[in-house]
């Protein structure tokens, strides 16, 4: 089985210099979607037919997988297809989908090319209580299909018709490159349609067969902002009640977005408005307070993410505390019961076993050993201007608030730093170590008073 994939349209409504197929569903194209169900059928083959801003759509999401057919002018899914067929195999079976349609579901699409075997032609067809806009599928008194007919060129009677074209088929490839050398134009679009085939079919004797999807949304299109818009709310609900059947409690699955792979273990709670980016992996126990940002995270048992935090490509182990409004940026490695409090950052840093910097910190190339304190106000000045160095802070440290430790340097095991040092010498393990200027008092000092207005 080969796979089209129609991806040309230039998507007006819009109103985007982003062509329409790459549009953002769940952070990625709407194209990119369909790609991954495209290969998870194990396709022998899955050709890209693009037109409008096709050089983007290329340089994104090329891959060597991918075959790519140019469609110069938008002459109808008929002329798309034809631009496929240089790349198909006669002997094999093509299914034909949408880079717009990007919610359409492996099970369904197997079921239809199941149904279609060798020799038939499938089309996947949905019953709308509102079918206006679709083609409508015209069957004989025997129920057999006989033709589709587009909306504008069906008469009064053949509009009523509720079961309606997804323009999803499958179809043996040498049929069908019979049959679109042999459409025509002559309708109201003026514009070959690949439904035309269906009609050809019959006349040629070939079965038309028909499945339907498991839901209607898997069919839905994307034309529009409003559209996008609500595929979006639909894919991630589906997502929220997949969470929710494995065992995650999410306070409200109205406000989650997932925009990549989510793993959670058991009894993980997720709050409001959380995003979860890349693939991010929640072991059991894990809470994560509201209006917290994950991206390429693995969260260890029992972590508590408070509200507002952000944690970008870190490891984490059992038993942290994070938040809130703290951050860890890529290349973050935590212990087990690391406490990383409000407004505290810690970049490409490793901090071990029940370490804490509990407010107000920056800890940037570093390497921190377990049972330190972080005092408030400390940081690491890990860049010069032009080079990064990393500051090594072994176990059992203290470090006073208000400290900067200028790095490269090292802090010995034991060490404390007293409260406003600037450290640009090692510390000695197991004593104290002061830099702060010499307090003074200065008797008789009068503080400064305005001066009296026209003075």
């Amino acid at each position: 089985m080969e796979v089209v994939v129609l991806a040309a349209g230039q998507g007006k409504r819009m109103r985007s210099a982003l062509p329409k197929v790459l549009q953002p569903i769940a952070g990625r194209p709407l194209l990119a979607h369909v790609l991954d169900t495209a290969r998870s059928l194990q396709a022998a083959r899955i050709c890209v037919v693009y037109g409008h801003g096709g050089e983007t759509v290329r340089e994104r999401l090329d891959a060597p997988d991918l075959a790519w057919a140019l469609q110069a002018e938008q002459l109808g899914t008929g002329h798309a297809v034809q631009q496929a067929l240089p790349q198909l195999t006669d002997g094999d079976t093509a299914l034909v989908l949408y880079g717009d349609v990007p919610l359409i579901g492996a099970a369904t699409l197997r079921r239809l090319c199941a149904a279609a075997g060798e020799t038939r032609l499938a089309l996947l067809t949905v019953e709308l209580d509102d079918p206006t806009g679709y083609g409508r599928i015209l069957r004989d008194a025997d129920g057999r299909v006989t033709r589709i007919v587009e909306q504008k060129d069906a008469s009064a009677a053949e509009r009523e018709v509720r079961e309606v074209n997804t323009g999803i088929l499958v179809a043996p490839v040498a049929r069908l490159r019979d049959w679109l050398g042999r459409i025509g134009n002559a309708n109201a679009q003026g514009e070959y349609y690949l439904t035309d085939i269906i009609g050809l079919a019959v006349a040629d004797g070939v079965e038309v067969v028909t499945e339907q999807p498991d839901a209607v949304w898997e069919t839905l299109g994307v034309n529009s902002k409003p559209q996008l818009a609500e595929l979006e709310r639909l894919h991630q609900r589906n997502i929220a009640d997949r969470l929710m059947d494995e065992g995650v409690t999410l306070i409200d699955p109205a406000r989650l977005d997932v925009r990549g792979e989510l793993v959670c273990g058991r009894d993980v709670e997720i709050d409001v408005n959380c995003v979860f980016e890349g693939r991010v992996e929640l072991a059991d126990g894990v809470r994560i307070g509201a209006n917290c940002v994950i991206r390429d995270a693995v969260i260890g048992q029992g972590s508590r993410i408070a509200p507002f935090s952000h944690v970008e490509s870190t490891r984490m182990g059992e038993a942290c505390v994070i938040g809130p409004y703290a951050r860890t940026r890529p290349g973050t490695e935590l212990g087990a019961d690391v406490h990383l409090g409000n407004f505290v950052e810690v970049k490409n840093s490793r901090i071990a076993d029940h370490s804490k910097a509990n407010h107000l910190a920056y800890v940037g190339d570093a390497d921190v050993g377990s049972r330190v304190n972080i005092g408030a106000g400390t940081i690491t000045c890990n860049y010069d201007g032009a080079n990064k160095y990393r500051t090594v802070i072994e176990d059992e440290v203290f470090i006073g608030s208000d400290t900067q430790l200028v790095a490269p340097v090292r802090v010995g095991r034991g060490a404390t730093l007293g409260a406003g040092t600037t450290l640009t010498k090692d510390a000695p393990a197991g004593q104290l170590t002061v830099s702060r200027a010499k307090q003074v008092s200065l008797a008789g000092w009068q503080r400064p008073v305005k001066n009296k207005q026209g003075a």
